[in-house]
C-alpha cells in the first residue's frame, strides 16, 4: 500500500508553505520500507543512517554548500513512497534507452525498484558479476565492508539515501578481470504522482580488473517525483573505471545525487557526466585518493533552459604523493536558468608531485541567464603542479560574423557554436551508441 507522507509544521508565507525542514526531513524517512529480520546486516546500516537523520534538516541557503540553490519548491511538496506494485512495463517502454552495447550487461530498475524481466545480466564472463543488492548479498561475505563504507560525511540526502536502502544495482569485477562492453544501469521512472524513490548502487573493481559503467537516469512521464541516488565505486590497485552519468529526468523533477569514489594505488577513473533535466539538480561528485600515483579525469556537462537549476558539487582530495587529475566542467544556460558549479581540490602537505587540472567554463545564451561557479584549489604541499580557472561568456561576436562570412545564418552560426562548445565534453564518452544520441539530444535542445 502505498503510504503518504504530510507535513504538519506549515504557516502560510506569501501565499506559500513556510515548512519546518527538519520535521519535513523525518516525514520523508518515515517513509523508509521495511525489511525482514534476515536482512541484520543491512537493517543494522539503515538503522545507523536513520539515527543520523533525526540530527538533520533539509538544507538552506544559509549553509555554505547550498548558499546558491534554493530547495524552497522542494519543501512545498507532499511526496509518497514508491508504490510497492511497481508498473508492468514491456520492453518497448524502455528500448529507446537501452544501449545496443549493453545487450547483456544490463541492469534496470524501475521507480527505484529491480526488474528482472527488463534486465540482461545472463551471459557475462566469468569473474564478473552484475546484479542487484539482495541477490549479491547471498553470493559476497565482503558486501558489508563496501556498502556506505565510503568517506566523507554523510551529509542529509545521501542519510536518507542509505536510511531507506533495501534493494540497488551491484557490479562486482575481480581481480585482473575486464568486460569489453558497457555495463549499462538504467533508472526508469513511471510517477503520475508525486513519489519519491533512493536508487542505490555499489560498484567494486578489484585489481587490475576494467569496466565501463554508463548510469543513465530516465522518465517516460513528464510528472513531479524526487530522485535521490547513491552511487558507491572502489578502485583497487591498477583498477580502471569509466563512468558515464546521464540525468534526463522529467523536467518537474528534482535529483539530488551523490557519487562516491574510492581510488588505491594506479588507479584510473573518469567520469562523463551529462545533466539535461529535472526542474531542480544537484549531483555531489566525490573522488578520494588513497594511495600512490592515481588518475582522475572529470567531464562535466550541463545544459538547461526555462526556470532549471542544476548545481555540481565536486571535491577531489589526495592523500599520497604523484596523484594527477584533470576537470572540466562546462555548462550551457538559456532563458532564466540558474547553473552552479563548485570544484573542490584538496592537496595535503603528504600528497607531494601532485598534478591537478581544474576549469570551469560556462557559456550564456540567455541575458537572464545565471551562472555561479567556484574551483578552488586548498594546497598545503609545496611541490606540485596545479592550476584553475573559470570563465563566462556569451557566444563570440567575431566568430558568429565568421561563420556568416561562409554562407551560414545567425541563427545557424550560433546553434553550431553552442553545439561544438558541448561536443568537448560529450566527445569523451566511450559508448558511440550513447555520444551520438546526445549530441541528436544537444542538436535538438538548439534548434
Amino acid at each position: 500500500m502505498t503510504t503518504q507522507s504530510t507535513v504538519s509544521d506549515v504557516a502560510p508565507t506569501n501565499g506559500k508553505l513556510k515548512v519546518d525542514r527538519a520535521t519535513y526531513l523525518q516525514k520523508l524517512v518515515s517513509l523508509r520500507p521495511e525489511l525482514d529480520a534476515s536482512a541484520g546486516w543491512l537493517n543494522v546500516i539503515r538503522d545507523r543512517a536513520t539515527a543520523r537523520v533525526q540530527e538533520l534538516a533539509i538544507p538552506s541557503t544559509r549553509d555554505e554548500e547550498w548558499r546558491f540553490t534554493d530547495l524552497s519548491a522542494l519543501l512545498q511538496v507532499t511526496f509518497q513512497a514508491v508504490n510497492e506494485l511497481a508498473p508492468t512495463l514491456g520492453f518497448a517502454a524502455i528500448q529507446p534507452f537501452i544501449l545496443p552495447e549493453a545487450v547483456s550487461s544490463r541492469l534496470v530498475f524501475v521507480d527505484g525498484r529491480y526488474d528482472a524481466a527488463l534486465s540482461a545480466v545472463d551471459d557475462l564472463p566469468d569473474g564478473i558479476l552484475v546484479t542487484h543488492l539482495v541477490a549479491g548479498a547471498e553470493l559476497i561475505e565482503q558486501l558489508p565492508r563496501y556498502l556506505a563504507q565510503q568517506q566523507g560525511a554523510e551529509e542529509t540526502f545521501t542519510a536518507l539515501n542509505t536510511a531507506n536502502l533495501s534493494d540497488g544495482a551491484l557490479v562486482w569485477v575481480e581481480k585482473n578481470q575486464a568486460i569489453a562492453h558497457p555495463i549499462q544501469i538504467l533508472y526508469v521512472s513511471t510517477a503520475t504522482q508525486p513519489t519519491i524513490a533512493h536508487p542505490r548502487a555499489l560498484v567494486v573493481a578489484e585489481s587490475g580488473s576494467k569496466l565501463m559503467l554508463v548510469e543513465d537516469y530516465v522518465t517516460l512521464y513528464d510528472g513531479i517525483y524526487c530522485t535521490n541516488p547513491v552511487t558507491e565505486i572502489w578502485l583497487s590497485d591498477n583498477a580502471e573505471v569509466n563512468h558515464t552519468r546521464i540525468q534526463r529526468d522529467s523536467i518537474e523533477a528534482f535529483h539530488i545525487g551523490k557519487t562516491a569514489v574510492s581510488q588505491a594505488r594506479d588507479s584510473r577513473y573518469t567520469c562523463n557526466a551529462v545533466s539535461l533535466g529535472a526542474k531542480l539538480s544537484r549531483h555531489n561528485l566525490e573522488v578520494y585518493h588513497t594511495g600512490e600515483q592515481t588518475e582522475t579525469a572529470l567531464n562535466g556537462l550541463t545544459i538547461i533552459s526555462g526556470e532549471q537549476v542544476a548545481d555540481t558539487h565536486s571535491t577531489i582530495a589526495y592523500t599520497h604523493p604523484h596523484g594527477s587529475s584533470n576537470q572540466i566542467h562546462k555548462c550551457i544556460v538559456d532563458d532564466r536558468a540558474h547553473a552552479v558549479f563548485n570544484g573542490k581540490v584538496f592537496v595535503p602537505k603528504a600528497a607531494q608531485l601532485t598534478d591537478a587540472k581544474q576549469l570551469s567554463s560556462n557559456l550564456l545564451l540567455s541575458p537572464k541567464a545565471r551562472i555561479d561557479t567556484k574551483p578552488q584549489l586548498e594546497i598545503t604541499a609545496d611541490n606540485v603542479k596545479c592550476t584553475h580557472g573559470a570563465t563566462v561568456s556569451q557566444l563570440d561576436s567575431d566568430e558568429v560574423f565568421y561563420l556568416q562570412s561562409r554562407g551560414i545564418d545567425e541563427d545557424n552560426a550560433r546553434k553550431l557554436l553552442t553545439y561544438a562548445f558541448a561536443y568537448e565534453v560529450i566527445q569523451e564518452i566511450p559508448v558511440a551508441s550513447l555520444r551520438e544520441k546526445l549530441a541528436a539530444i544537444v542538436r535538438t535542445q538548439q534548434t
